[in-house]
């Protein structure tokens, strides 16, 4: 028994001094009960509304303070001609637009019927399905005080319009999401195995010996992911266009663009994962809970970012896909140009800096 606890003390010191490998080990399940707890949402919560009231009467400020009151909207644009709907849904400024007729009270009064016109993104069908229950639902309640009041038998109708999705299609919202997790995936994760690998055997030292710089041998290493990368790429689009019918409705060669600067952020992520960890297991922990339960939970491929506290919103800003899904998504669906997109090629471009900086300064400091 003495030699069993023996052993077994000897085999928790090699577990403390591993410091990383403890840190990875306790901190994935608190960072997937919080994830987990908090991300995983089916419910639509801050969706921004746009109002075109051309009446601004009693009865439609009554409907609007209803929205607002609600936690599902926040009241984002006030419109002031129905010209300027299609521009808020390209800015990312609406999901949803709320449309009065110009004689919406006029009409509940004397007639008794009036109808408003919801216009919702349709890009994520899930979303624009819940969101438009939760509209008809706040216009349903308001009716009911109408009847309460002095207008018993009195209904509004929603008609509903989905833009960009029309048939609901569920593909046109996984499509982007399957692309960063699969280029994450390859990009990321892969390459920082594959690094680590080297640096377990002893090869890597061996490399770095040779008379090749050691900025060559790095490229050397990462090249063929970037061609699997592109490879990928290239066969997602096609199986979209041809076999799930998902069109295309932007520029190409922008979507290209913005995958290929994805692919190089990916990479170098990776090879800054490969600086902080000396074997693969450690590589493919770090590599799981720092890109891939991130680009699950928090870019916004499965579960809305806008549904999510405050806290995670600002913790998923970190996460590379998140940007990456929003530019593909606004490109292939909802066919916008460069200047729509500048700002997550900005920041994308920005990470992609810090990175490649960082990855540098941890290769120089392990040459020295």
């Amino acid at each position: 028994m003495r030699q069993f606890l023996s052993f077994v003390k000897k085999e928790w010191y090699h577990i403390i001094r591993d410091r990383r490998t403890v840190l990875i080990l306790l901190g994935i399940p608190v960072m997937q009960i919080l994830l987990f707890g908090f991300a995983i949402t089916t419910e639509v919560k801050n969706a921004r509304l746009a109002v075109f009231d051309p009446s601004h009467d009693e009865m439609t400020q009554q409907i609007k303070s209803h929205f607002q009151a609600s936690e599902r909207f926040i009241l984002t644009e006030e419109l002031t001609s129905p010209h300027e709907i299609n521009d808020v849904f390209t800015r990312g400024k609406a999901d949803l637009a709320l449309i009065f007729g110009e004689r919406f009270a006029e009409n509940l009064r004397h007639t008794g019927e009036a109808s408003v016109q919801l216009i919702i993104d349709g890009a994520e069908p899930n979303q624009a399905s819940m969101m438009s229950g939760y509209a008809q639902q706040i216009l349903y309640m308001y009716r009911q005080e109408l009847a309460g009041e002095h207008l018993p038998s009195c209904r509004i109708t929603a008609q509903v319009k989905m833009l960009y999705n029309p048939q609901g299609k569920s593909v046109f919202y996984f499509v982007p999401g399957i692309m960063g997790m699969i280029l994450t995936l390859i990009c990321g994760m892969m390459t920082s195995i594959a690094i680590v690998r080297e640096k377990e055997t002893g090869t890597m030292e061996l490399l770095l010996a040779s008379p090749m710089k050691p900025a060559y041998i790095i490229l050397a290493k990462i090249v063929p992911y970037f061609v699997l990368s592109v490879l990928n790429l290239a066969t997602i689009l096609i199986l979209s266009v041809s076999v799930l019918h998902v069109s295309i409705a932007g520029n190409l060669i922008l979507l290209t663009a913005v995958s290929l600067l994805f692919i190089f952020l990916a990479l170098s992520v990776g090879l800054f994962i490969s600086g902080l960890v000396d074997n693969q297991t450690a590589a493919m922990l770090a590599s799981g809970m720092g890109m891939m339960m991130p680009v699950m939970l928090l870019s916004g491929m499965i579960f809305p970012v806008s549904s999510m506290p405050d806290a995670l919103q600002w913790l998923s800003a970190a996460v590379p896909a998140r940007w990456y899904i929003q530019a593909v998504k606004k490109i292939m669906i909802q066919g916008v140009g460069l200047r729509f997109v500048l700002k997550e090629i900005a920041i994308l471009t920005a990470m992609a800096s810090v990175f490649v900086a960082l990855s540098l300064k941890q290769f120089k400091t392990r040459l020295n």
